[in-house]
């Protein structure tokens, strides 16, 4: 009985720390919500056919407000992971330039931009930065947009 109370004790420790929610502790981690919400929404787009895994998205670099304290490639990494994290979803690379002649027609650029959409909220713990993230799919080769959508939050600024 006696060597199994520091069993039982290690047990609840341990029980106790798994069912302590996660806090946001890195940028990753704070964008990831962001991140995957945004890519649901675009594999969802009714441009895009279902599954799209014959679909290419060049991902522009997103265009970040400077009142967010966050670098536009953390942006562009955080979406990229979630955007191949979609089964069945699309081929996924980064747009260059040069890629803007000859395109293709299973190919589609994706631009972002995350600005500021109000002040910084203080609460008793946190303060919450609101964003608006804009997204918009054109086919490559084409100025006029063929979807666009945005989504509005807040991100803990004490996770970025």
């Amino acid at each position: 009985m006696i060597r199994r109370l520091p069993l039982l004790a290690c047990l609840l420790v341990l029980v106790g720390c798994a069912g302590a929610p996660e806090q946001p502790t890195s940028v990753r981690q704070a964008l990831l919500g962001l991140s995957e919400r945004a890519a649901e929404k675009v594999t969802a787009t009714p441009p895009l056919p279902h599954p799209a895994v014959d679909e290419v998205l060049l991902l522009a670099m997103p265009q970040v407000d400077a009142r967010l304290p966050l670098a536009d490639t953390r942006l562009l990494e955080s979406l990229t992971r979630a955007l191949l994290a979609i089964d069945d979803g699309p081929q996924v690379l980064e747009w260059r330039a040069a890629m803007a002649e000859g395109s293709h027609d299973n190919q589609w650029r994706l631009e972002t931009r995350l600005s500021a959409d109000g002040p910084r909220l203080q609460l008793s713990d946190r303060e919450l930065l609101p964003y608006r993230l804009s997204l918009v799919l054109r086919r490559t080769g084409h100025d006029e947009p063929v979807w666009r959508t945005e989504i509005e939050g807040a991100l803990d600024a004490t996770a970025l």
